[in-house]
């Protein structure tokens, strides 16, 4: 957690103020589909480590910082402004944390699911988490590759994360040039 955590903090230290994170993620909400844009309004962290444990760097934050608004409401709001301009649906919901390595079976989806989540993925917590304890805004996309299990009807595979991925890097990328434009107005 400490190598997760370590490039985020010096960026704050560099005197970075905003974080933008992106990931893969398999879908539990059925009405995403794969090659959906999401933006994270929130998270559910099921990965056992946590960048905060240890000693706390008090010259990055207070030992137990509030992860109510994790996702800034500036950021998003400004995010959908882009994504309206440039004609791209940008989609929202609630980001679940998994340690993997692997893809979740379909009982863990179902129990993700009654828990409010949307999505589910292997990263973005820990930064997060590291980021507003150091006092940055954080806005993270996920792009959906898949369906998760049991939601959908095809066999997971990493090669059609890879292939949804690679088809909608660039419409990610101009989503995030754009939200840097409206940051910048």
């Amino acid at each position: 957690m400490q190598e997760v955590a370590f490039p985020v903090r010096l960026m704050r230290l560099l005197g970075v103020k905003q974080l933008f994170l992106t990931n893969a993620a398999g879908a539990i909400n059925e009405g995403f589909q794969p090659g959906d844009l999401v933006l994270i309004r929130d998270h559910i962290n099921f990965i056992p480590d946590n960048p905060l444990r240890g000693p706390n760097l008090e010259e990055l934050g207070i030992r137990f910082p509030n992860l109510s608004e994790a996702y800034s409401p500036r950021l998003r709001e400004l995010a959908v402004r882009a994504a309206l301009q440039e004609g791209m649906e940008l989609k929202e919901g609630v980001y679940v944390a998994a340690p993997g390595p692997m893809y979740e079976t379909p009982a863990e989806i179902q129990a993700f699911k009654a828990l409010g989540a949307d999505l589910v993925g292997m990263s973005t917590v820990p930064e997060v988490i590291a980021a507003v304890h150091c006092g940055l805004e954080v806005l993270a996309v996920s792009c959906v590759t898949n369906m998760a299990a049991g939601v959908g009807h095809s066999k997971l595979t990493h090669e059609e994360v890879l292939e949804v991925t690679s088809q909608r890097g660039k419409d990610l990328l101009r989503l995030l040039r754009a939200v840097l434009r409206e940051l910048g107005s």
